[in-house]
């Protein structure tokens, strides 16, 4: 399935997100502060803002922390103006990426892009290379021990999900934007709470990458994750859950 979940999920077992909380507040506060600057400061009737919101409550970040990143956006309180940018680009062996940017500085950003993809066999491109490749979609993932396939899908057929997919460990998830919040709150009320869960952008093929290119191509992933202005990265790569354990396991240390 999508390399994409399955990075996702090995994150999730590795405890990267805890090791790297301050960045992922971070990118968090970024997003509030956008979508509240885009939208409104009213989550409820602000989707990206509350989308945003319940991502930042579920790694516990501080209601005052979200509090002042609503402020931000909405200009009750001074702070950095982010500009949003997706851009497009090739990573080794061919794989379609894309990345979703907020930065205060573009020109400072493209050049760090640049030069992380330069040092890994990819390469940015042209705006509308790679994009007609993904949709935007609800990706939600749960661990097949919280539920059995009947009543996974019975509850998510009635939030309206469009599909369930075995990714082995785990059942994937998909539904449109608009109903991603709904499918996200029945899980809940029925006890079983995801690994992850996010409106994504989810290619509709997928490139095999092994040995090399594998490494190279997960190696960019954890970087470009790393970066603080990239806010999400997005790419068609699939590889076998057995190299991205190993990956995971060496780079955990």
């Amino acid at each position: 399935m999508s390399g994409h979940s399955k990075w996702a999920t090995i994150k999730h077992k590795k405890g990267a997100l805890d090791a790297k909380r301050g960045k992922v507040f971070t990118k968090l506060i970024k997003e509030i502060t956008v979508a509240a600057r885009m939208g409104g400061g009213d989550a409820d009737s602000n989707p990206r803002l509350r989308t945003a919101v319940l991502a930042a409550k579920a790694e516990n970040m501080p209601a005052d922390n979200i509090k002042r990143a609503i402020q931000k956006g909405t200009g009750e309180l001074p702070g950095s103006v982010y500009e949003e940018v997706v851009w497009e680009a090739y990573g080794p062996g061919g794989v379609a990426m894309m990345l979703e940017v907020a930065t205060d500085n573009k020109n400072r950003t493209l050049a760090e892009i640049r030069h992380t993809f330069s040092r890994s066999g990819g390469n940015l491109g042209e705006t509308g290379c790679v994009s007609w490749m993904f949709g935007k979609k609800g990706d939600i993932l749960v661990e097949k021990g919280k539920a059995d396939e009947e009543t996974l899908l019975n509850i998510i057929t009635e939030a309206g999900a469009d599909d369930l997919v075995d990714d082995g460990e785990n059942w994937e998830i998909f539904s449109s934007p608009g109903a991603f919040h709904e499918v996200v709150e029945k899980l809940k009320a029925a006890g079983i709470t995801p690994v992850h869960a996010e409106i994504s952008m989810v290619p509709q093929t997928y490139v095999k990458l092994t040995g090399k290119e594998a490494a190279q191509m997960l190696r960019l992933t954890e970087e470009l994750e790393d970066h603080d202005d990239v806010q999400h990265v997005y790419s068609n790569f699939d590889i076998d859950e057995a190299e991205i354990q190993a990956f995971a396991h060496v780079h955990a240390k």
